[in-house]
């Protein structure tokens, strides 16, 4: 993983080269302040106050030079800076007027790299602030966002269940948890959706329900539940080459919620945690479950298999029932769930759907907050209807094709009852094109409004 830790330092007045940010409405008059060898240096530069234009300043030796960029980002977006991470050359740096502040986060994740199969050395670019308190919060979410990152970028072949158990044992080991892991056939009886998803996998890759407890019995139990598809055929259904080729990324859900349970422990909030990982792999065997079979659920419910493409609703089906049998205040699920979201929202937007009001408002005040954009999407009770099988209690996938997020939405519903709050985020845990400060590739998308909330709630 990336270290970012030398990236970020406390300013005490150490030599660093300084850098503007300018927005565009401002740029005339910042201009207009400047010394004449400034003035003809952005004219030689053509640079004329538009955003996204960037020029390397003169000073009065030949060595202090310094950065302007011309930015349109507010001073609350983590995104302000985060371009120079790569763009500037390696040094120290300082802003020439005001502290970074929440784009501390940016300048970190702009110069993440995902070096597991690639070395791509570099010196870190140095950013001084005068605001030190913050630093450690910044480097906090910046190693969670990595990680989100690095293990969806991990292809399956070196990630598969095993893989995410042995990460969650870590994250156990490092914090004082407690670790329990069900495996193999021992999943028919107690989960026997997480077990028919997973049973055509090859020994090494066995399904397994992924169990981490942390912190005070007294304090509030909060359930996080992540999807750990660490690779998705579509099973019987398969997918066509194209579907296929990212779904090394269908354990999204279990990096996002592996990573925010790192940052509740780390940060020692006042909660009882528990951890839900379902970790499988949907694979093609003569063992594999079959469109048209009726599966049981931990629950007592029965579900008729109607695509074994829709896998990643019935391996959380168990796994949220598990976390309801022990009360918690709290339940937050991530899922790289259905294509349907991303139809309807596009990748960067991931759609919430709650069953509690004032956590919904919680987690939307906290996207719009930190940047981190959700956006809510209705348990529709009438699309209920759409659930409805012949011969078992559902189906788990409607034939219509008709609001496909909804739907695995209110699948996910029928394991979770009204008294306990919960809210679902359908993550894609990818970025098809890069952004300052967010490559192409694996990405943490919702990640840090929950952490928000948590820290808010329990903090």
């Amino acid at each position: 993983m990336t270290d970012f830790t030398p990236m970020l330092q406390p300013d005490r007045g150490q030599p660093a080269r300084a850098i503007h940010v300018v927005h565009p409405n401002a740029f005339a008059d910042w201009l207009a302040g400047q010394p004449p060898r400034v003035r003809s240096a952005i004219a030689a530069n053509r640079v004329t106050g538009k955003a996204g234009e960037r020029a390397v300043l003169p000073g009065e030796g030949a060595e202090e030079w310094s950065y302007l960029l011309v930015c349109p980002e507010p001073e609350s977006s983590p995104w302000r800076i985060a371009s120079l991470g790569t763009s500037l050359p390696e040094g120290t740096y300082r802003l020439a007027s005001g502290e970074p502040g929440a784009a501390m986060l940016g300048w970190l994740l702009g110069q993440y790299r995902f070096e597991r199969y690639r070395a791509d050395p570099a010196e870190p670019r140095v950013l001084l602030s005068g605001e030190p308190a913050r630093i450690d919060e910044a480097l906090r979410v910046a190693e969670a966002t990595a990680m989100v990152r690095d293990l969806v970028n991990t292809g399956a072949s070196d990630l598969g269940p095993a893989g995410l158990e042995e990460i969650a044992g870590a994250l156990a080991k490092k914090h004082g948890a407690t670790l329990t892991v069900t495996r193999g056939d021992a999943l028919a009886t107690g989960y026997p959706m997480i077990h028919a998803v997973g049973q055509a996998a090859a020994k090494e890759h066995a399904p397994r329900l992924i169990e981490l407890e942390w912190g005070d019995p007294a304090h509030p139990r909060v359930a996080l539940v992540g999807k750990g598809v660490c690779f998705d055929s579509g099973g019987l259904d398969i997918k066509p080459a194209a579907g296929m080729r990212l779904m090394k990324k269908d354990m999204g859900g279990a990096a996002h919620m592996l990573a925010l349970a790192g940052l509740v422990m780390g940060a020692r909030l006042k909660v009882r945690l528990h951890l839900l990982i379902p970790a499988v792999e949907n694979a093609v065997a003569g063992n594999a479950f079959r469109p048209g079979d009726v599966l049981k659920t931990r629950k007592g419910l029965t579900v008729e298999n109607t695509n074994t493409d829709a896998e990643g609703r019935l391996i959380l089906g168990d796994a949220l029932a598990k976390a309801v049998e022990s009360s918690p205040s709290l339940i937050l699920d991530f899922a790289t769930l259905t294509g349907a979201a991303r139809v309807a929202l596009g990748p960067d937007m991931p759609p919430l759907f709650a069953n509690d009001e004032a956590l919904a408002a919680e987690l939307l005040a906290a996207s719009e907050s930190v940047k981190d954009p959700l956006w809510r999407m209705p348990l529709w009770d009438g699309y209920d209807e759409m659930l409805k099988s012949d011969i078992a209690d559902m189906v788990n996938s409607p034939d219509s094709g008709f609001a496909g997020a909804i739907t695995a939405a209110l699948f996910l519903r029928r394991f979770v009852p009204e008294t306990i709050a919960w809210a679902h985020v359908d993550t894609f845990a990818w970025r098809p094109a890069a952004k300052a400060g967010r490559p192409k590739g694996g990405d943490a998308l919702g990640l840090r409004a929950a952490w928000e909330v948590l820290k808010t709630r329990f903090g």
